[in-house]
């Protein structure tokens, strides 16, 4: 992937070498939303072409899609040289693109924007109460307290206790393993294809090629993770019946306090397999990172994932935002 130069700036390929600079500027944030973590973003980026910047003290990660320019995060590093960086950002957005229209800020997390909208500089608001600015919601990532997920304790879990409890009864063989990539890579490939043939028959002829499109990301994100697992950093667990990979999970510590769940694809044959290992994993996860909360991302805007997420009862759901020009 090539350079790219827009005013006085070079924007680098957003790669693997980028990894340990965008920590340290990520370092500064400790936000336990899902997005800020270079993991998160370098596999889903597969498809488009990711660029960074150093921009007043900032790094700061653009996305190129069919020749426009965007923002997967605000710039990040100490509050106020991210404040500062925004105009210049925007900037550069609006030299590359064929129109303003295209220039946004995604993934705007609720802490970063009260900051941004209440930051003062000599006494002055920073952008006049954002009057040259558009702040839309989008979607809300959700957080559990580890010990909830795992203990499953009260009246609200009776149902995901039962499930798990039918799961070991019918499957009392089942083994789960830490994920080994060279081991268990190719068993990966073959249980994310049955998941799609399965899920793909109850899509609604209208939704399909947004499903398709959906899943070829999705695929290229899971061949990511398995390719540069190590150098990720990241976790997994998976889960055999019979000698059968039946489910399989890969996940990272993204803060402090706060673990996050990236991937999650079980067979659905085997009715309560996922809510076993969501629980295996929550227990792997809180032992590895000794952390207080997991975070499972977004529902995508899908009613069915939201209702699956909003069971499990999260302790936290934090809203994310897309900041606009006003044109």
């Amino acid at each position: 992937m090539a350079e790219i130069k827009v005013q006085d700036y070079t924007l680098k390929a957003f790669d693997l070498k980028a990894k340990d600079l965008m920590q340290q500027y990520l370092n500064d944030f400790d936000v336990n939303v899902s997005d800020y973590s270079f993991c998160a973003n370098y596999i889903w980026l597969s498809k488009s072409s990711g660029f960074y910047a150093i921009i007043n003290n900032t790094f700061c990660l653009f996305v190129m899609n069919g020749g426009e320019l965007s923002m997967l995060l605000p710039p990040l590093g100490k509050p106020k040289d991210c404040y500062e960086s925004i105009p210049e950002c925007f900037k550069i957005m609006n030299e590359n693109n064929s129109s303003n229209y295209y220039s946004r800020i995604e993934y705007v997390c609720d802490s970063f924007l009260e900051g941004f909208i209440t930051y003062t500089n000599e006494g002055e608001v920073i952008f006049s109460s954002l009057d040259n600015y558009v702040i839309e919601k989008k979607l809300a990532d959700y957080i559990y307290v580890s010990d909830d997920l795992i203990e499953l304790k009260g009246n609200s879990y009776h149902t995901k206790r039962t499930e798990i409890n039918k799961f070991k009864r019918v499957y009392p063989n089942y083994l789960v393993e830490v994920l080994d990539c060279k081991k268990h890579s190719e068993d990966i490939r073959i249980l994310f294809d049955k998941w799609v043939s399965d899920r793909i028959k109850y899509v609604p002829k209208a939704e399909v090629d947004a499903f398709l499109d959906g899943i070829y990301q999705e695929r290229l994100a899971i061949k990511r993770c398995l390719q540069d697992y190590e150098a990720l950093g990241l976790v997994g667990l998976v889960i055999y019946i019979n000698d059968e990979l039946k489910g399989f999970t890969i996940g990272e510590k993204i803060c402090s306090d706060t673990a996050s769940v990236l991937i999650e694809k079980t067979d659905f044959e085997v009715l309560g397999c996922a809510q076993f290992i969501f629980r295996e994993f929550s227990k792997y996860l809180k032992d590895k990172f000794d952390c207080k909360y997991i975070n499972v991302g977004d529902d995508m805007g899908f009613e069915n994932l939201k209702k699956v997420k909003m069971s499990y009862r999260p302790e936290k759901i934090i809203p994310k935002y897309t900041i606009y020009q006003k044109l």
